[in-house]
């Protein structure tokens, strides 16, 4: 990675210029190891399910500094460190974050997640990659793991350090964990992205995987193959940026297939597009084959949609794009019933937020996420993520969309449920963290609950009584390639981070 050695220079006398503001607490070296952890994983390909290597590395890290050091069988480790001199009797405290992270990239972008490594750059105060996701999520939360494991004039009691797997496509990591494995009695979990924000409950999960059959065809005589593209939306995480009403590039798509297959009797030969679950998909493309008497008005109404589309979502999605690239025409296309019980489902699937949480203003309870479309030799696969805070409303959601889809005659699978993580704004650990929140900053922190997956819920699950609280330096946009991290944000996220172990209170 050509340059990130003068890039680190740079960075470490930014972060050394702002050390002194905010208390005049003085965390440049902290930072830099910080960095140099997160540079390190930056050069580890990650994408969910392929840790292995990143795992490698903190095992390693781990052993070099004569820790002890635990890998169980679902990959995810754990590390312990003792308590440094007169901080024996503290409570023992969990430093959690994920390995793994979402595959995302630009269409035609040549970047290779399972092989290369994730190429940055610096924006200003922020650090990009360059047509991928960053990986800042959770990057960022497992590098201040690594970086505290590794400093030696930290006070803080008994340390474990606990890096999952795969928590992006199902918290499975999380899930296998084996039992007894923690001994700490409060966890810190690295994964929330704004930097003025101690976030203490979250949703929980369920995935949809639906196949729709067909059956093959010969293409009606004089027709004329064509790949339509839906593409530039700005996409973003399927939880914290679903309040964003950003359009769904599979529901902009089939609204325009629904239109031209009644009126211009158009053909579906395959839908694709999406990459993973619980990302908004910013593409989506279709085959079709259309009769050559009307390629005019099928023309005229792909350059009306895009209109209409630039105009209706000229806010939140300024770049969509819809147009089509002819080919040779396909010989087979989907027979006629299966592609009208196809794109009507598509159609009428809810999508996007479904419910506002009551109890908390401007936050999501209920939502669903259209992720991602693939065509086999004989059915099209859907695949959804559905979130709520709320058992019933998730329950709710999913017989809706079971209703739907079964009637189009499709397969319907549910699988990879996660419990949600219940706000306790009573906790011991919440207090003291607003306490020197309000100290380092001169001001009170957003207590919230996010509209997104934490492990903090299964994992409090297989421990109860365990007390929770979840935060992190600040990133936009995680899971699109316009993720992005905030420099100025990490000497506050340390602060926070190192000086709550500091005030860790003893076991009772």
């Amino acid at each position: 990675m050509g340059g990130n050695d003068y890039f680190w220079g740079l960075l470490t006398n930014f972060l050394f210029m702002n050390a002194m503001d905010s208390a005049g607490v003085g965390v440049a070296l902290e930072s830099s190891a910080l960095w140099r952890h997160f540079e390190a994983l930056c050069a580890i390909p990650r994408p969910s399910k392929n840790e292995g290597r990143a795992a490698a590395y903190v095992v390693s890290f781990a052993r070099s500094l004569g820790l002890e050091c635990h890998q169980d069988e679902a990959g995810n480790v754990v590390v312990r460190k003792p308590a440094s001199p007169g901080m024996e009797q503290r409570k023992g405290v969990i430093l959690q974050a994920h390995l793994d992270m979402v595959p995302q990239k630009n269409e035609g972008h040549p970047h290779c997640f399972d092989t290369d490594p994730i190429q940055w750059e610096r924006d200003g105060d922020w650090i990009r990659a360059r047509g991928t996701t960053l990986g800042a999520d959770n990057g960022v939360g497992a590098a201040a793991a690594l970086a505290v494991l590794e400093a030696s004039d930290l006070e803080h009691g008994p340390l474990e350090a606990l890096f999952t797997v795969d928590e992006e496509t199902g918290m499975t990591g999380a899930m296998a964990l084996e039992p007894g494995l923690l001994q700490g009695e409060i966890l810190l979990n690295l994964d929330t992205e704004d930097e003025h924000e101690l976030c203490i409950g979250c949703a929980g999960g369920l995935d949809l995987v639906v196949r729709f059959p067909f059956t093959l065809e010969p293409v009606e005589p004089r027709s004329v193959g064509f790949r339509v593209a839906l593409t530039g939306l700005r996409g973003g995480h399927s939880g914290m940026d679903i309040v964003l009403q950003r359009a769904n590039a599979h529901k902009l798509l089939v609204r325009f297939l629904s239109d031209v297959a009644h009126t211009l009797n158009v053909q579906l030969v395959s839908l694709d597009g999406g990459t993973v679950r619980n990302a908004i998909p910013r593409e989506s493309f279709a085959v079709v084959a259309v009769p050559a008497a009307h390629l005019e008005p099928f023309m005229q109404k792909m350059a009306g949609y895009q209109r209409m589309y630039q105009s209706d979502y000229a806010s939140v999605d300024e770049g969509v794009t819809l147009g089509a690239e002819e080919l040779a025409c396909p010989e087979m296309v989907m027979d006629m019933a299966s592609q009208e019980l196809l794109l009507n489902a598509l159609y009428a699937l809810p999508n996007g937020v479904m419910r506002m949480n009551p109890k908390l203003p401007g936050v999501v309870e209920t939502s669903t996420n259209l992720a991602v479309l693939s065509t086999g030799d004989e059915e099209v696969t859907m695949q959804c993520l559905l979130r709520s805070a709320s058992d019933s409303m998730k329950s709710d959601l999913a017989r809706m969309m079971m209703s739907v889809c079964t009637l189009a005659g499709a397969d319907v699978q549910f699988s990879g449920g996660y419990p949600g993580w219940k706000p306790d704004p009573e906790s011991e650990i919440l207090g003291i963290m607003r306490d020197l929140f309000r100290k380092l900053k001169g001001r009170d922190p957003e207590v919230t609950v996010v509209h997104a997956g934490l492990e903090c819920g299964i994992i409090g699950a297989a421990y109860p009584g365990l007390q929770m609280i979840s935060f992190g330096p600040t990133i936009q946009h995680p899971h699109s390639p316009d993720e992005k991290l905030y420099l100025p944000s990490l000497k506050p996220f340390w602060e926070l981070l190192t000086g709550t172990l500091r005030q860790i209170p003893e076991r009772g």
